[in-house]
């Protein structure tokens, strides 16, 4: 396991999500310029780069987009959030962004 993975893999599990000085209950910012964009929520696909464990893919899900994938280089963040938001379709990517290669 790389060095920056088993941080960020220690982060989660030592962390609840308020504790990082990322969190955000609702990330406003973030759901307002996607909204700016007028994307069609069924047939955009949506790829949250190092989400981690945020409320960003939720609410997301919340608005109705379907198309939704996760990257994060924690996989305990990724379970963390798959626990959160429960049986809904988002695909997990368990990878450092540096690294990752995506599939043509």
């Amino acid at each position: 396991m790389s060095d920056k993975k088993a941080h960020w893999e220690r982060i989660y599990r030592t962390k609840d999500d308020y504790e990082v000085s990322w969190y955000q209950e609702v990330p406003k910012e973030s759901l307002e310029l996607v909204a700016s964009l007028n994307l069609d929520k069924v047939n955009s696909k949506i790829i949250d780069i190092g989400g981690g464990n945020s409320n960003f893919t939720a609410e997301l899900l919340n608005q109705e987009y379907t198309d939704i994938t996760l990257l994060d280089i924690s996989q305990k963040a990724l379970d963390r959030t798959k626990a959160k938001i429960g049986n809904k379709r988002v695909d997990y990517i368990s990878s450092d962004v540096l690294e990752f290669q995506p599939i043509k």
